[in-house]
């Protein structure tokens, strides 16, 4: 359960601003200054923490979207002006690309799908289920129990291995580093 609910923020992070907001929100400690103050002070002087160098801080949201990029070229695909190729070649770059994301979502997820059926099967959705796991459509009216036909069968990572970031502060936040070529 944990682990789709942080994948679904992941995603609703990643894809909407205010989404991102509102978790950036939830995800603040809590200043509960009362709390401080019926801790009693320690009876004795504590050792100085030794400081540790605090690593930089990067969006998984922009590791990802970096990852695609370097690997995929995902981000140039995405901000190309397409008005000037032919479909042909529309098709013939994006196939390359959609290759390369697809390894490095598999990669970095191992995605499966949510219901192991064919689409077009028949579905039987059970009383309580998971609104996270099943979106339903149609004519939905009355308590479940239901049974339709499966759309889409849904993803579901089984695992999310984002890479870590060890760059600078000022870097955190760069998808793709300019490239320049020195004569």
């Amino acid at each position: 359960m944990r682990f789709t609910v942080a994948i679904r923020a992941f995603f609703a992070a990643l894809f909407h601003a205010s989404m991102a907001e509102r978790i950036a929100t939830a995800l603040q400690p809590e200043d509960d200054s009362s709390a401080s103050a019926r801790i009693p002070a320690p009876s004795k002087p504590q050792p100085a923490a030794t400081a540790t160098p605090q690593r930089p801080v990067r969006s998984d949201a922009v590791s990802l979207l970096a990852t695609l990029q370097r690997e995929a070229r995902f981000v140039d695909l995405v901000q190309e002006n397409l008005d000037q190729y032919t479909d042909e070649q529309v098709g013939a770059a994006a196939r390359d690309v959609l290759r390369d994301c697809r390894s490095v979502i598999d990669r970095l997820f191992q995605l499966h799908p949510v219901v192991d059926r064919q689409e077009g099967q028949s579905v039987d959705i059970p009383a309580g289920f998971d609104t996270g796991r099943f979106r339903l459509t149609g004519n939905v009216a009355g308590q479940p129990p239901f049974s339709g036909s499966l759309v889409h069968h849904g993803w579901q990572a089984t695992r999310c291995e984002m890479p870590r970031w060890s760059g600078s502060d000022e870097a955190a936040d760069v998808v793709a580093p300019a490239e320049v070529q020195l004569p």
